[in-house]
């Protein structure tokens, strides 16, 4: 495996669509252990394909909870339900935190990387997480949702409370 560069604001490629992913081999398979990699590295719960340059709809989440990794491929919401309002950050802009409210309850349906359809419900951080990578795959940047910037004191806080 390896660890990939990852792309930051404001490279084009962050606001842009991404397209579908057609193609369930080889490539893809290392492509989504490669940005798992890199996310753990990053210290990150969620990585999308165009954080490392990458314009297809694959996204992994991983928020450290002792659950599997998840891949997404072709990621769809067909569901929310909810309101949350809680601290966020990006692999794409280090530093920088802000209060986004998302909906607490989310239900998706994607790909893995054997091309194979699924449904996934979450709920809390879990649903956050995921809802922020399905942005990226739309071009859609967190900075864009935030009600409130964050100090590093302010994030603290948070961190302490959960």
């Amino acid at each position: 495996m390896a660890i990939l560069p990852i792309v930051m604001f404001p490279d084009k490629i962050l606001k842009q669509k991404c397209s579908k992913v057609t193609t369930f081999d080889r490539n893809l398979a290392k492509l989504l252990n490669n940005m798992h990699e890199t996310m753990l590295e990053a210290d990150g719960v969620g990585l999308a394909a165009p954080q490392v340059g990458v314009k297809k709809q694959i996204a992994v989440v991983d928020i450290g909870e002792g659950g599997d990794i998840i891949e997404m491929v072709n990621p769809e919401v067909i569901e929310t339900s909810g309101s949350q309002t809680g601290p966020e950050g990006c692999l794409s802009f280090p530093g920088i935190f802000g209060e986004v409210i998302r909906p607490y309850r989310v239900k998706i349906r994607a790909q893995d990387r054997r091309g194979q359809t699924y449904e996934l419900e979450a709920e809390d951080f879990l649903a956050r997480a995921i809802q922020h990578e399905i942005d990226h795959l739309n071009g859609v940047l967190f900075t864009s949702k935030i009600t409130k910037y964050l100090t590093e004191e302010e994030l603290e806080r948070y961190e302490v409370n959960d």
